[in-house]
């Protein structure tokens, strides 16, 4: 199967047990370690746990390889390898902290975005 096709069935797994704010970054430009890279937030450690299980049973249905699994241990940030595609399932709180969307190809702030403070004209 082709990334795009792999992508589409884990977003297909994430979307089934609710998972949040699915992105998929196109990063073959980036970097030589994938070709797609999948986010998405989940509300408890439990289901992002499941959101997991969930990405490798839909993977293995569809005879995509899972090359490995890491994070399961303490659920809020659990990575899930599929070669050429990487899944990372998050809590917000770290989602919010790492920043992955922006890191690997979201848009970059402008200075006025970053400083909040209203100018008085």
């Amino acid at each position: 199967m082709n990334p795009d096709q792999i992508s589409q069935c884990v977003v297909k797994a994430l979307d089934d047990i609710k998972a949040k704010n699915i992105e998929v970054l196109h990063v073959s430009e980036l970097t030589t370690l994938c070709d797609i890279m999948i986010i998405a937030s989940a509300d408890s450690i439990r289901q992002t746990k499941a959101l997991a299980r969930n990405v490798e049973k839909e993977c293995a249905l569809q005879d995509i390889p899972v090359l490995s699994v890491e994070g399961e241990s303490t659920g809020e940030w659990i990575l899930v390898d599929c070669g050429s595609v990487i899944v990372h399932i998050m809590q917000p709180t770290i989602r919010e902290y790492y920043n992955l969307s922006e890191l690997w190809g979201g848009t970059v702030p402008t200075p006025a975005a970053l400083n909040p403070k209203k100018r008085s004209t």
